[in-house]
């Protein structure tokens, strides 16, 4: 991940009545190889949470990111901005984030802002850490407490793609956390931001893995063809979660079905989900996702895990299930058996 630009703010707050106040750097860190480490670390602890995804708003206010961030990449025609608008712009940007802090948290932190490279692309992460401590072992081989960032459990955090944020053709360049701290501090953060959520990733996964069931039962397949799919599937989502990339459904269809690699992504179109070409994953969503198989009495029962308590209920008092909507094959079968 080659470092364009990394800066450290410091955001002080003794106490929780205590007012915060900013303690700014003066230049950009000059050591890219520490940071690089860090930048690795923190993505991958921030793909692993929940995040919201979204866009900056067009009239967004003077005191938010959408509205400071413009000032940084406009600083030059050709190349990299240089460090001193980095500086400047990432100074101001903590400042207008500190009232927020002021509200919502009891301590202040260290806010990390990194420009990097990552292949072609380009991201700015921003994220508000704090310490922890620890132990270790000192020169004298004696046991020493230690302190460290916590970067597992960064309070505020968000990645812009930058490339995306140019193009102006994407609603989901902006990811942030939203699951620490509370909801009005992750309000408030959204609001900092300037930014508008643009697609919901809970709601887009879910969507697509009611799809993938819908179209494993249309298409009726043998319960190993059908486990195969799913953990197709499940792979290449959980994969681009991890990576903090989309789920596209081209490359989706054709994992699915190699010898069809179209027919998945055309079975969506016509029957209209309302799916976009690219969906964020959700990580929640996904791990909730299974197949629940079993076995006894000549009777093989396998079925997605999520539509238990939707379209199969299971009575524990009576050790029975009950299948709501039988599949349309199975239904003849029997009307054709009891005929």
């Amino acid at each position: 991940m080659p470092i364009i630009h990394s800066i450290v703010h410091r955001i002080d707050k003794p106490g929780s009545d205590a007012p915060a106040s900013l303690v700014s750097a003066t230049a950009v860190l000059t050591d890219a190889g520490p940071v690089d480490d860090l930048l690795a670390s923190l993505t991958s602890s921030f793909h692993a949470k929940a995040k919201a995804w979204g866009y900056f708003a067009e009239d967004a206010p003077s005191a938010t990111l959408a509205a400071i961030l413009p000032r940084y990449l406009a600083s030059t025609d050709d190349g990299a901005p240089p460090a001193e608008a980095f500086v400047d712009v990432t100074k101001a940007a903590a400042e207008s984030l500190r009232p927020l802090l002021d509200d919502h948290l009891p301590t202040g932190g260290h806010l990390l802002f990194v420009h990097n490279r990552q292949g072609e692309a380009e991201f700015l992460t921003l994220a508000l850490l704090h310490h922890r401590e620890g132990f270790g072992i000192d020169e004298r081989l004696a046991v020493a407490p230690v302190s460290q960032l916590n970067v597992a459990q960064a309070t505020l955090a968000a990645r812009i793609d930058l490339g995306q944020m140019r193009a102006g053709n994407s609603r989901q360049y902006v990811a942030y956390n939203k699951d620490r701290g509370g909801k009005k501090l992750a309000e408030g953060f959204r609001d900092w931001l300037g930014c508008v959520e643009g697609v919901d990733a809970t709601g887009e996964t879910r969507t697509l893995l009611k799809a993938f069931s819908d179209y494993v039962e249309s298409e009726d397949l043998p319960e190993e063809q059908s486990r195969e799919k799913t953990e197709a599937l499940i792979d290449y989502a959980s994969d681009q979660a991890r990576r903090g990339e989309p789920i596209t459904l081209d490359e989706l269809s054709e994992l699915v079905d190699e010898q069809q690699p179209k027919a998945f992504y055309d079975y969506i179109r016509n029957q209209d989900y309302g799916l976009a070409p690219e969906i964020p994953p959700d990580k929640r969503t996904l791990q909730q996702f299974k197949r629940l198989t079993g076995r006894s009495g000549g009777v093989s029962i396998s079925f997605d895990s999520h539509l238990l308590g939707n379209g199969i209920e299971y009575d524990e008092s009576q050790d029975r299930l009950i299948i709501k909507q039988v599949p349309g094959a199975l239904k003849e079968q029997i009307k054709q058996r009891q005929s």
